[in-house]
């Protein structure tokens, strides 16, 4: 089961993420082979506004442990989780989309919507790096889409949704995450 995990920072938590920095990583490690995507939101200052994780996991247990067990959750550096179902509609992962391009940004693009059963019309295109629905708890009925992408601007990246579908859409700045290597 996929999940979309969204941890929102708390403002004024940036001090405390970074102090927190190799315990996030080392928790991060554990879960490596599970990972679809992740990385930090941040503003265009640099200043971190959340934590993007996207996962396979065997269950809804198993996805609440992940995210609230999170070291920097249980120190408050959140003030708020974002956990849905979510569906791999590209069947991969952010490693498997590459370096990407060296004119554009990287965004996550999260659409709320009523919810529904009708299926969502997603995007397409080779500027997707990771792109589903968000779902309800047993998958049946889609409450949104998170989309990570590749686009010139924040105003670029909003339009990958239409706003004709969603009731509420948000536009974060976002880096592919996992721990520095150099």
């Amino acid at each position: 089961m996929e999940f979309f995990c969204y941890h929102r920072d708390r403002p004024g938590s940036t001090p405390l993420r970074t102090q927190m920095v190799e315990e996030h990583w080392t928790y991060m490690d554990a879960y490596a082979a599970r990972m679809i995507a992740r990385g930090p939101t941040f503003t265009s200052d640099e200043t971190l506004t959340g934590s993007v994780h996207i996962l396979d996991l065997p269950d809804a247990t198993a996805a609440r442990a992940f995210a609230f067990e999170e070291p920097g959750y249980q120190a408050g550096a959140y003030r708020d989780v974002l956990l849905r179902r979510w569906q791999n509609t590209l069947g991969r992962t952010m490693w498997e989309f590459g370096d990407g391009r060296p004119d554009s940004d990287r965004f996550l693009v999260l659409g709320f919507s009523e919810p529904s059963t009708d299926p969502i019309d997603l995007p397409h295109g080779d500027s997707l790096i990771a792109c589903g629905p968000l779902l309800s708890d047993d998958g049946a009925v889609v409450v949104g889409a998170a989309v990570l992408l590749e686009a010139a601007s924040a105003d670029a990246a909003r339009q990958v949704l239409s706003p004709g579908r969603f009731t509420a859409i948000e536009v974060h700045q976002w880096e592919a995450g996992g721990r520095r290597t150099s």
